[in-house]
């Protein structure tokens, strides 16, 4: 089921299964920003990723001592959520823990995403509420795929923007999505811009750590422009369908990473695992402001 908020400026839509958005169009211009799921790329639009972020080394990770399987990104993007909470300019989804979720993550937890726009900005805000009686381990992250080109010239037309000059280090991965040992420093056009080409992501997601938490995409031939900001998340990620031509990229803020290969993946000495105490809650959020 689709729901949608609106305001003067622009709508948004999210649909109930992995409290996704759907649609980010501006009234003003008639403008689609949001990617709208071709199935020839991708047909995701903008995942939320929790439990986890990334691929698991054979699929298994141990938590509290005992191994579970978890498919990548985790399993809230194929769950339906519910709609505890409506305004016209907001919407709350709740995913609670249920017997599908215990089966592969051994936590008593509801998942929070809101969705709130004020003029031109739309603020996506994560709760993870631990109802159980221990301590709650977990990954969470965005995955929002933005058309490019959104107002016309060609993908290599355009480029992804931080604000200030710096030096992010690049975390590798391996042909199976593992975090491998490798980093390097990210050389930025100008110390500031990454350019925009299809072969970019021949070998997946670009995965960059320290990194400013702010980031455009920008057009050479349009002052349009895509801020995602990303206040708490350590990890950025940029992506788009390997070895195609797709006409979209992905800016995907991630507070953990996906597992390190040749070592068991134990959630409790995960780096950057996020960790809510019994009856307590963890709150971070992602903002999308859209520039014309």
């Amino acid at each position: 089921m689709v729901h949608t908020i609106e305001n003067d400026i622009f709508y948004v839509s999210v649909e109930t299964k992995g409290a996704q958005l759907k649609s980010i169009f501006s009234k003003e211009t008639g403008v689609e920003y949001l990617w709208q799921g071709d199935e020839k790329y991708w047909t995701g639009r903008a995942y939320n990723l929790f439990p986890y972020v990334g691929r698991l080394a054979k699929g298994k990770y141990v938590v509290c001592g005992k191994e579970y399987a978890m498919d990548r990104h985790g399993f809230a993007r194929g769950e339906e959520f519910e709609l505890v909470d409506k305004t016209a300019c907001s919407m709350t989804f709740a995913l609670k823990s249920n017997e599908r979720t215990k089966a592969v993550y051994p936590f008593d937890f509801v998942f929070f995403v809101k969705f709130s726009i004020q003029n031109k900005i739309l603020t996506v805000s994560y709760r993870v509420e631990n109802r159980g009686d221990k301590t709650m381990y977990f990954g969470l992250g965005g995955h929002p795929g933005f058309n490019v080109p959104f107002d016309g010239g060609e993908f290599e037309d355009y480029y992804i923007h931080f604000e200030n000059e710096s030096v992010p280090t690049q975390i590798f991965a391996n042909d199976s999505g593992l975090i491998t040992a490798k980093t390097a420093p990210y050389n930025l056009k100008n110390g500031k811009d990454i350019w925009l080409k299809h072969e970019l992501f021949d070998n997946d997601a670009i995965i960059l750590t320290d990194v400013l938490k702010s980031v455009y995409i920008k057009g050479k031939d349009t002052k349009r422009a895509v801020k995602v900001s990303y206040p708490n998340m350590e990890n950025i990620g940029f992506w788009h369908m390997p070895k195609t031509d797709a006409p979209y990229v992905c800016v995907e803020p991630w507070m953990t990473l996906p597992a390190n290969e040749g070592e068991p993946e134990v959630l409790e000495t995960k780096k950057y695992i996020g960790v809510v105490d019994s009856d307590k809650a963890f709150e971070t959020n992602m903002i999308i402001e859209i520039i014309e």
